[in-house]
């Protein structure tokens, strides 16, 4: 074998070294980009959850007056299936800022 032919042996061994380095990272921040996706998700369905237990515990507390004073069969379904609907649409609008709280203290966990 030549001497060019090693060099150029080297030098497409070494290009697809550095390909693969970037395909690595990209890949990388693709997953790094997911994940915070992730988190964000996660976090945002704490906030609905919370607000959902929240909810039921103030319709829980109205006893028979407010919206849900009829106590008849399915009641406690019906209520809580309010109170789901009450914090989807609170947290779709943006919430409390419970999410965001959830959300910067997940990134820090996952940082290390």
């Amino acid at each position: 074998m030549t001497a060019p032919m090693m060099l150029a042996g080297f030098a497409v061994s070494a290009a697809m070294g550095a390909v693969g380095k970037v395909a690595d990272a990209v890949s990388e921040r693709k997953d790094a980009a997911q994940d915070a996706d992730r988190l964000r998700e996660q976090a945002d369905d704490f906030e609905k959850m919370f607000l959902e237990q929240m909810l039921e515990r103030v319709f829980s507390a109205g006893g028979e007056e407010g919206i849900m004073a009829e106590a008849g069969p399915g009641a406690e379904v019906y209520r809580s299936m309010l109170s789901s609907e009450y914090a989807g649409l609170i947290a779709r609008g943006g919430g409390i800022g419970l999410s965001d709280q959830v959300y910067a203290q997940l990134l820090k966990l996952q940082e290390g």
